[in-house]
């Protein structure tokens, strides 16, 4: 197999053939769209998790991960439960994201095996300009 200069292809399913330099163009900002929303999922996943971690109190967030103690009595107050709670759902959140994450990667990456040119360039343009774009926030708080 080797990379083709072709305004033909069929990309991720069989419904989305390519027949024209329009329809390449298109497809081209599609899937460099799909590598900018790669990446700036791949921050703010990053972004999230340390946001949870830090909204959590630390002494919670460390029994939270890594359980409870030993020589606890067994009663839990209200606050505590609030608190396994939130880090639970914050925790499903986190693994939607990651999900979301890994499906667009896919989808990403079965775009390049098409071993169009044009669509792998638009793939390495998008990851460029996502990375470009969202590598900033992670300096904002």
């Amino acid at each position: 197999m080797h990379f083709i200069f072709s305004d033909e292809a069929v990309l991720l399913f069989d419904f989305w053939r390519v027949h024209s330099p329009t329809g390449m163009a298109l497809s081209v900002l599609v899937v460099l769209l799909l590598a900018v929303l790669y990446e700036g999922i791949k921050v703010g996943k990053a972004k999230l998790l340390h946001k949870t971690l830090e909204s959590l109190p630390a002494t919670n967030s460390q029994q939270l991960i890594l359980g409870p103690d030993q020589d606890s009595t067994g009663s839990r107050t209200t606050s505590d439960n609030r608190t396994r709670l939130r880090w639970f759902l914050c925790y499903f959140g986190q693994s939607l994201v990651h999900v979301i994450q890994v499906v667009i990667g896919y989808f990403v990456m079965l775009a390049v095996m098409s071993y169009n040119t044009w669509i792998f360039l638009g793939v390495v343009l998008g990851s460029a300009v996502g990375y470009y774009l969202a590598y900033p926030l992670l300096n904002m708080t």
